[in-house]
């Protein structure tokens, strides 16, 4: 299983992309401004993503991956989400105002985009992998996803604060590889994490307590022009080199 970081970052300025992971050739998840640096046969290529909310940091990107491939893709592009997100998505985006209704269009019978509802705790086969998905705890509905090619799995949180029910599932996971996991806010910023449903360094610590297995920790989300300030506080939190942070067009191997 192949991961190629296209975006990462909680905003945007260059060299900085948003949320979109691409596993293999096929498979995407999130939508972010990083799933601008996809080749147009790239993206047609891409026939599924999982979405982890509907905040357009992570989603922003998704009318325009299903134009750019409509017409080109011999089935609609299938996103799976929780249904607060799909609701969302189809309420405030694909509404025919802000984007067409690509879940309708060209026909109801042949869409281009197809939404598929998924819950916390639902485990399925998805483009030969299997896909578990996570509870975490954000600001409007959300989830993790982990993904599991056979040989090992790879776990995005999304967004999320410090929540005892995601770290508990982790536990639960066989042959755990790799933890990407946002961390947006520095230490001192406890309070303000927890209210918004993001993680801080000291939080991240406490939940790899609660883990107590080793993981390759991978850090994303960080927040624009305070990079340094969270990953120095990473680096007191966890000490020196137990967190790696990610950047745009990263590849790794689970």
């Amino acid at each position: 299983m192949q991961v190629h970081i296209l975006g990462c970052s909680a905003g945007i300025g260059a060299p900085r992309r948003t949320t979109c992971i691409q596993i293999n050739d096929d498979l995407l998840i999130d939508a972010g401004t990083g799933a601008g640096e996809l080749t147009h046969e790239q993206i047609i290529a891409i026939d599924a993503v999982l979405l982890t909310h509907a905040h357009l940091d992570h989603a922003g990107s998704l009318p325009l991956l299903a134009d750019a491939a409509a017409g080109f893709r011999p089935g609609p592009l299938t996103v799976h989400a929780l249904p607060e997100t799909i609701a969302a998505l189809t309420g405030h985006m694909f509404n025919n105002q802000l984007w067409p209704d690509y879940t309708r269009h060209p026909s109801p019978e042949s869409p281009w985009l197809r939404f598929a509802p998924v819950a916390v705790g639902d485990s399925f086969s998805l483009k030969g992998k299997q896909v578990t998905v996570l509870p975490v705890k954000h600001s409007v509905p959300a989830c993790g996803y982990a993904v599991d090619g056979g040989s090992g799995s790879f776990v995005f949180s999304g967004d999320t604060t410090l929540h005892p029910p995601f770290w508990q599932a982790l536990q639960q996971l066989p042959r755990l590889r790799y933890l990407m996991i946002e961390t947006t806010f520095r230490s001192a910023q406890r309070e303000q994490a927890l209210r918004s449903g993001h993680m801080t360094p000291a939080l991240l610590a406490e939940g790899l307590a609660w883990l107590g297995q080793p993981v390759t920790v991978l850090i994303s989300h960080l927040e624009p022009g305070h990079e340094a300030g969270v990953l120095a506080d990473i680096e007191q939190a966890l000490g020196a080199g137990t967190a790696q942070r990610l950047v745009r067009g990263m590849r790794f191997a689970v």
